[in-house]
């Protein structure tokens, strides 16, 4: 019987954050060590299991407070390099000049390219990219999974008191893959996902019989473990009214959820709402009790970006797909061919990173219908007239809550991510238009 990841810890005599630390500082994909309700996987369990002296000595140097130079002693790295490595992984730590409990030499070790074949001989079969739980955001699903706790370990509201959360807020810049994890919420804890749509918020007459949203409330919480899915939550629940005309609406529609949210845990009963950013919403909301988690959505890394597009080109095509064969040819079924564009999609969200590929997608088409054959090459022309058309989606609106939700992040969260925050605030300073300087009207003196 599968165990949870917090179990395999407990066999081991280690800290269950300590074996989190050790997937994220080794790169381990999550898909290769969990199932998506933090159940382990039987490979990362042999490793653990057989490596359990190492697991332990990890731990041990995890929690060890230690500069550095110490690090770099260690290792027998220069401590150039093991700084770089801390200021660029932990820029949150780096001032702090001593160490403990999430920075590991063993860790920096590894991405100074010390020999840990050992870990990595354990996951050789890799799952593919189509077939993965998540690409990247080890980080992002460790902090839900932290914040889901309650649902997952009942011992936390048995033995500690500890009550599970009513609702949550997912908030990010849109397309950045909000139901996407509100679904993979629901995944975890085990509970039924429902999306409220539109029509569910507003009085109707069915058969002449009047319906209304709470009266959709209602019929929600006699049902079995629900999760409740509410999108554009930043318009709802505004404080002020940005629109008259359908503030009293949205106004309704938010005192009845605040007004019934009270009742949601005893009745298994979990709301996850989706906001572009966090301005301007009603403080009410926040409240405890309400919706007083809130869980940022980024945009995917540079990294994430490159296996994004990697899933989503090759997404549902068999080896013997016409497609498949094109990108073979030109070596496109690899990461590393993607990994320039990537690095130029700065800031692109998810929805960007599946249109670029569904353009790429119907070019190719077109150039195989007319050439005939899979043996063709895949024309720069093709790429770029893709990445523009996908790029020209990067309107300020989109630009303005990046620069938002960057700045409610690093208020809300910034010690947790802060390695991704400065990777973004970086990103964005490519969209930023600097002023040339004016040239002085009139003769310099100094001129000859």
């Amino acid at each position: 019987m599968p165990q949870k990841i917090t179990e395999l810890a407990q066999e081991l005599g280690v800290a269950t954050e300590s074996l989190k630390n050790f997937i994220e500082d080794f790169d381990l994909d999550l898909s290769e060590c969990l199932f998506p309700n933090l159940e382990v996987k039987d490979d990362f369990a042999k490793f653990a299991r057989e490596n359990v002296k190492f697991l332990q000595k990890y731990e041990k140097d995890l929690v060890e407070e230690k500069s550095s130079t110490q690090i770099a002693s260690e290792i027998q790295q220069p401590v150039e390099k093991v700084e770089a490595i801390i200021k660029k992984n932990k820029p949150n730590l780096f001032e702090n000049g001593l160490y403990k409990s999430s920075v590991s030499s063993f860790g920096i070790d590894n991405k100074l390219g010390g020999n840990y074949s050992f870990v990595y001989d354990y996951f050789g079969h890799l799952t593919s990219l189509t077939q993965r739980d998540f690409i990247g955001y080890r980080d992002l699903y460790f902090y839900i999974t932290e914040m889901l706790n309650p649902f997952i370990d009942e011992t936390q509201t048995k033995d500690w008191g500890i009550q599970k959360p009513a609702g949550i807020i997912l908030y990010g810049p849109q397309g950045s893959g909000k139901i996407f994890w509100a679904r993979k919420i629901a995944e975890i804890i085990n509970y039924e996902f429902k999306e409220v749509m539109n029509s569910y918020l507003r009085t109707s007459f069915i058969n002449g019989k009047r319906s209304d949203f709470n009266d959709f409330l209602t019929a929600m919480m006699k049902e079995d473990k629900v999760l409740l899915f509410l999108e554009n939550f930043h318009e709802i629940a505004q404080e002020k009214p940005i629109d008259d005309s359908i503030f009293s609406e949205n106004k309704s529609t938010k005192d009845i959820i605040l007004h019934s949210i009270h009742k949601f845990v005893n009745e298994e009963l979990l709301m996850v709402v989706a906001a572009n950013n966090l301005v301007g919403i009603d403080n009410e909301v926040f409240a405890p009790g309400r919706f007083d988690i809130k869980i940022p959505i980024f945009p995917p890394n540079e990294d994430e970006r490159a296996q994004m597009i990697m899933q989503y080109i090759t997404l549902n095509l068999s080896e013997d797909a016409i497609l498949m064969k094109i990108l073979k040819h030109n070596g496109a079924d690899k990461k590393p061919y993607w990994s320039d564009y990537a690095k130029r999609m700065k800031l692109f969200s998810n929805t960007m990173m599946i249109d670029f590929t569904q353009s790429v997608k119907k070019r190719l088409r077109n150039v195989y219908l007319r050439k005939k054959t899979h043996e063709c090459k895949i024309e720069k022309s093709i790429l770029e007239a893709s990445f523009i058309e996908c790029a020209s989606k990067l309107t300020d609106e989109y630009l303005n809550e990046v620069q938002q939700f960057i700045r409610e992040v690093s208020a809300n969260d910034y010690d947790v991510f802060a390695a991704r925050i400065e990777a973004m605030k970086k990103e964005f300073q490519a969209y930023i238009i600097k002023e040339k300087p004016h040239r002085k009207i009139g003769f310099n003196v100094e001129e000859d």
